[in-house]
């Protein structure tokens, strides 16, 4: 009773405080919140059987595992054509996957398997709270920003709102009407389905989706951690050590969520320090410059580079595909670190069994299994998270077989080989729905010719590597002292669960920042940003890896290091990794200007600035959104990349223009003539006096609706033929204040 009047007073002041900050958009916030709470405990029968060895059972992970299942299976069934892609059907499969849920906890409580985090309610308590700040922060700071403009938003935004109107997958592309979206849009995908289940509109939960995985970038980095000291520290846990976990927890949420780069070190603080004593002015720090370095600072023109990392994308604000799966990876990280915890506490059994059960038991994995759809899965939300985790996959598997198999290498390398084999084909089939319908953008692998400083490269890079590879000297020296470990087997043996995972998340982040130095994926950016979009997929991940082996790895250090070499060297680690946790400061005050001003919030509608930005067309817009049903053809004049406002109405209404935005359609079909052609016949519409074969070309790309506003009276300009536009169709909306209109083609 002592500890529930304050978790009460507590819970309620958190939702006043939020009521106060969000306003409005309060009612959307906790429905989100409300969504994912009983979502993942109607998932802890499963959750739990695969955590058991987890202090909450993965009460956090439950969340985002029953997210991940009950949105892909629905995902499935509408690509293969078995359900349309509605409210109805979300809630549908995911009211099933409830039910599936509930008659497994009572056979679980039939057989007396305990599989709820029984007696852990502090625990899941301070979760749950962590969890509620942390998404509440973020979607204040994202109201003081809301808009779906600029960088890629009106992609992301606009994948948003296709799939709202369509009742198959993958939607009609809204930039290019004749075909179908032919990129990774598994990240919007699930935004949307989260819209659907919550009854959201979309011009809200842009925002929401950004900011609830921002909220897991916190909380999944911390329930790992946490259960990762614990098992280090075991029966240590006494008296004031009990708050370690915890303390190693946070240090891991926030290395993932909030933390920038030494480059914001170096660059913002000592070197503008450094000037100030020399007398000069100091140099200014805009926050994009620590994922634009290699190749601006200085510049070399034949190499730009991107090297992003979560807090900058959750400041930005884009929902990419990248983005949207921090979640999904960090699930399946958490799940492989719960089957390697179970193969180790596993008691070993001598009994006999025929080579037809062992193989039976080794394919049919739960942990590993659910890993392969995992996977399988990265093909449409983000293909490069395939690839990587699959490694990552692979190489827990690699160390855990060798200690379960005592070192035995034939079987050793016979079980992963077969078990690689199987992550293979179970992801490939069970996205087939996807890969079948995708072309690939894939144009090989090209030798790197230019490379990085490596002044660069130690900034970037030099205090994960070194945490890490002081973790990594650390736990050799105190197990190689001791003469019995000699040999990969039984060193493996000796070094800790925790240990040996965090060494194996460290070695892979190394692997990931090396790659982009030898060589890199080709595409259409080859000339002067040749390993571009490599160094930015893979070291994003080595990111969050480097994070979670320094959250555990200083706190390990510090609690269990025999050598004061290594707590020195840690504290020094800790306080420079500290020091970057002042990115979050810096970019948000630079992106979102004073947010302790409750009065600056405006809300987290991402479609309020058309009325500033494009006013006279904004009326137009939200007309079409509002009365225009399904995917009809909307002529807007075609648009380059990036660029402010071209087609802002595909973009904002979901509904498909003849072609959208040149560099991202040549990105993702790799066919210039045929987009050559469509921008030219677009221009003849607009131009052309001709009238027949104005009507032929809006047979030929099935036109309903012409919008003619400021993007293409500025584009077309003099050469505009209202004239005989005007002859085409009927005209359904005149703006009040503009010369903005759009025809309804006869």
């Amino acid at each position: 009773m002592k500890q529930v009047v304050p978790r009460v007073f507590l819970a309620a002041a958190l939702a006043g405080l939020s009521a106060y900050l969000l306003k409005g958009d309060v009612w959307t916030f906790w429905t989100w919140w409300m969504l994912a709470f009983l979502m993942g405990m109607l998932a802890m029968p499963v959750t739990g059987k695969l955590f058991a060895g987890f202090e909450d059972k993965g009460w956090i992970f439950s969340k985002i595992l029953s997210i991940a299942v009950t949105g892909f299976l629905t995902w499935l069934l509408v690509a293969v054509k078995l359900l349309p892609f509605t409210t109805v059907s979300c809630i549908g499969v995911s009211v099933v996957c409830g039910i599936l849920c509930i008659l497994l906890y009572f056979y679980q409580m039939k057989k007396g398997v305990d599989c709820l985090p029984a007696g852990r309610g502090t625990l899941i308590f301070r979760e749950e709270i962590l969890f509620f700040i942390f998404f509440l922060l973020w979607t204040y700071v994202a109201g003081f920003r809301p808009e779906a403009h600029g960088t890629e938003k009106f992609m992301d935004y606009g994948f948003m709102e296709a799939m709202m109107r369509s009742s198959t997958l993958p939607a009609r592309d809204l930039w290019y009407s004749e075909g179908t979206i032919n990129y990774y849009y598994g990240g919007q995908y699930f935004a949307v389905f989260l819209t659907k289940l919550t009854g959201s509109k979309v011009e809200l939960t842009y925002n929401l989706m950004r900011t609830f995985v921002a909220a897991f970038a916190f909380t999944l980095p911390f329930s790992l951690v946490y259960q990762m000291t614990v098992d280090g520290l075991k029966d240590r846990l006494t008296g004031k050590k009990r708050c370690i976990p915890t303390l190693a927890g946070v240090l891991a949420g926030l290395s993932v969520s909030i933390a920038g780069n030494m480059h914001y070190v170096v660059y913002c603080k000592i070197i503008p320090w450094i000037q100030k004593l020399q007398g000069e002015t100091p140099d200014s720090y805009w926050f994009p410059d620590a994922t634009r370095y290699i190749g601006y600072n200085p510049v070399n023109e034949q190499d730009k580079t991107i090297h992003e990392f979560p807090c900058y994308s959750f400041v930005l604000g884009d929902l990419h595909a990248h983005v949207v799966n921090i979640m999904f990876v960090l699930l399946l990280v958490g799940i492989l670190y719960a089957w390697m915890k179970h193969v180790r506490s596993r008691k070993a059994v001598i009994e006999k069994i025929s080579r037809k059960q062992f193989w039976i038991r080794q394919l049919f994995i739960p942990h590993i299994l659910l890993v392969c759809v995992l996977i399988g899965m990265f093909h449409f939300t983000n293909y490069w998270d395939f690839i990587i985790y699959f490694v990552v996959a692979g190489g827990v598997i690699l160390f855990t077989n060798i200690i379960q198999f005592e070192g035995k290498v034939k079987k050793v390398l016979t079980v992963t080989i077969v078990q690689a084999v199987e992550m293979i084909v179970v992801s490939y089939v069970v996205i087939l729905p996807f890969t079948m319908k995708f072309q690939t953008m894939f144009q090989g692998v090209g030798i790197a010719t230019h490379h990085s400083l490596i002044h660069q490269l130690l900034i970037l890079w030099g205090l994960p590597l070194f945490l890490t590879v002081l973790l990594i000297i650390c736990i050799l020296w105190e197990k190689l002292c001791d003469g019995r470990n000699r040999g990969v087997y039984r060193l493996m043996r000796a070094i800790a669960l925790p240990d040996l995972f965090a060494v194996i998340m460290g070695l892979c982040a190394m692997g990931l920042i090396l790659i982009p130095e030898l060589v890199y994926v080709r595409d259409i950016y080859e000339n002067g940003n040749a390993r571009a979009n490599t160094m930015f997929k893979l070291t994003y991940q080595a990111y969050i890896l480097f994070a979670m082996t320094m959250g555990y790895g200083i706190v390990r250090m510090l609690a269990l290091a025999r050598k004061k070499v290594f707590k020195i060297f840690s504290v020094i680690g800790l306080v420079l990794l500290c020091w970057t946790f002042g990115y979050f400061g810096k970019s948000v005050t630079s992106w979102f200007g004073n947010v302790w001003e409750v009065s600056g919030y405006k809300g987290l509608n991402a479609v309020s600035f058309l009325e500033n930005g494009v006013q006279g067309d904004a009326s137009a817009i939200r007309w079409l959104k509002n009365n225009v049903k399904g995917t009809a053809v909307v002529l807007e004049a075609p648009g380059e990349s990036y660029k402010d406002y071209d087609n802002r109405v595909s973009a904002m209404t979901g509904l498909p223009t003849v072609l959208g935005w040149y560099v991202h359609e040549w990105l993702w079909r790799n066919d210039t003539d045929d987009l050559n052609t469509k921008r030219t016949e677009i221009e003849t519409i607009y131009t052309s006096s001709d009238k027949e074969l104005v009507k032929e070309l809006l047979d030929k790309y099935d036109i309903s609706y012409i919008f003619v506003g400021s993007c293409e009276r500025e584009k077309y300009g003099t050469n505009l033929n209202e004239e005989i536009l005007a002859g085409l169709g009927k005209k359904v909306f005149q703006s009040e204040n503009s010369d903005t209109y759009i025809l309804k083609v006869n």
